[in-house]
């Protein structure tokens, strides 16, 4: 692929990253046969579909000398399978290629079309888009992107693209046993066809990589491959997407498009948990509202290749009719110092009237570190308590008011990350604003702010 970059991509320089080398292991073993069905979910811009759609084919043709393949290529759009077509004939036909295995790579006249190109060998490459494999066959089936943004988001799309997958794609191998599909995307909802491929347990070897690592969800095949990175937050292919670049994109995509596109683990953009559909938009508080502000707290600063949590606060408000209203929420990466400046800012903000709720780590540390801030709050009803049960067990009882209807949200500029990040939880990259939104509801429930009277 080095060597073939400026026949393909004259006008840019090759920029190499090591996910690239893991990609095309799982590839090489493909063409090995060690691999006949091979799931890969990558960021987009990650050069996946020049890797596995135009070198993969152009490299066992001539390199590998099995001309005789025969590759259908699959895209969500009949224009983006031609634009691969293309690329792989313009490398094929390119003087540099032609030097090296022209002996061996030789096209036909009579089958040369842009959306079909035959070898004398009785290869080919053919372009088709998804849905629409009736009548092609070959040794290798590549999807690449099969379903688009938009059409992931669509029920009807969906399911028209996992039906044509499966009772489509299988009988059109050339070899039931040693042909090879392999599947190349993005993920872009929790059932688009990568979802469904794993879901079904079809036997596929799965290559994920996240843009930023994740150690708890880290990658391992069968062939050896495990992901080299160690940190939380790591980053994927820096050279190309450093880290400015990747948080502007999540801020321009939001927390779901962030979570499928970027990490490879979508979460419904209705929720898990939270809906979006159960939640309003109010202008003001009513009157004669209990509030509480309840903090989720990351003591760290970002730096190189990692990113850490947030610290969080939500404030929580209790109306006499017993509806529930986020009244506002604060939320920034900061130092221990900066962390502690915020929560004295905001206690002043919303003044003594507003309880303050705040967690208390296990041990030691955790128990001094929420004695000083209470110390620091003084004039302030203020209260620290240990986290029980896990974050999805703390957020049922305030899911549980959402989805009755009783829980609103004055409008903000802090609106758009909060539902984002709710509507994603448990599989969002961040949970601190759930988090604090789970501790301010159980604060409010505690006897003296008791949730009576909840229609």
């Amino acid at each position: 692929m080095r060597r073939a970059w400026p026949v393909i991509e004259p006008g840019s320089a090759y920029v190499h990253g090591w996910h690239i080398d893991a990609i095309s292991a799982h590839l090489e073993a493909v063409t090995a046969g060690e691999i006949t069905r091979l799931l890969i979910n990558v960021p987009p811009g990650t050069m996946k579909s020049l890797l596995a759609g135009v070198f993969w084919p152009a490299w066992e043709w001539g390199p590998k000398n099995r001309p005789s393949l025969r590759t259908v290529a699959v895209s969500h759009t009949e224009r983006l399978a031609l634009r691969d077509n293309l690329r792989t004939r313009r490398l094929i036909t390119s003087p540099w290629y032609r030097a090296l295995w022209g002996e061996r790579v030789r096209l036909t006249r009579d089958q040369n079309r842009k959306g079909r190109f035959e070898t004398t060998a009785t290869g080919l490459r053919e372009a088709v888009s998804a849905g629409s494999i009736t009548g092609s066959r070959g040794d290798r089936v590549i999807l690449d992107d099969p379903i688009s943004v938009d059409g992931a988001h669509s029920e009807r799309v969906r399911e028209a693209v996992a039906r044509w997958f499966l009772e489509a794609v299988p009988t059109r191998l050339n070899d039931p046993v040693r042909s090879a599909i392999v599947v190349i995307m993005q993920r872009l909802h929790e059932r688009d066809l990568s979802g469904v491929i794993l879901a079904k347990n079809l036997g596929y070897d799965h290559l994920v990589l996240p843009m930023e690592f994740e150690p708890e969800r880290a990658c391992a095949t069968r062939i050896g491959f495990t992901d080299p990175r160690r940190e939380p937050g790591e980053l994927l292919f820096p050279a190309r997407f450093p880290r400015e670049a990747v948080e502007r994109d999540k801020a321009a995509m939001g927390e779901y498009a962030a979570a499928g596109q970027y990490q490879q683990r979508p979460a419904p953009r209705d929720g898990g948990l939270f809906k979006r559909g159960w939640l309003t938009l109010v202008r003001a508080l009513p009157a004669s509202c209990a509030t509480v502000r309840a903090w989720d707290l990351a003591a760290s600063l970002p730096r190189s290749g990692r990113q850490p949590d947030y610290t969080a606060g939500v404030k929580l408000a209790r109306a006499p009719d017993g509806r529930l209203y986020v009244a506002d929420v604060r939320r920034d990466r900061l130092s221990a110092g900066g962390v502690e400046r915020l929560i004295l800012a905001t206690a002043a903000e919303d003044g003594p009237s507003c309880r303050i709720s705040l967690p208390q780590d296990p041990g030691q540390a955790g128990k001094a570190q929420a004695q000083y801030l209470v110390g620091r709050l003084a004039g302030y009803d203020v209260r620290a308590s240990p986290e029980s049960g896990d974050k999805a067990t703390r957020a049922a009882p305030v899911s549980a008011q959402a989805e009755a209807g009783n829980l609103h949200l004055v409008v903000g500029p802090w609106n758009e990350a909060f539902l984002d990040e709710l509507c994603t939880f448990p599989n969002g990259a961040f949970l601190d604003q759930v988090d604090a939104l789970s501790r301010a509801f159980a604060a409010l429930a505690r006897p003296g702010y008791g949730l009576l009277g909840v229609l």
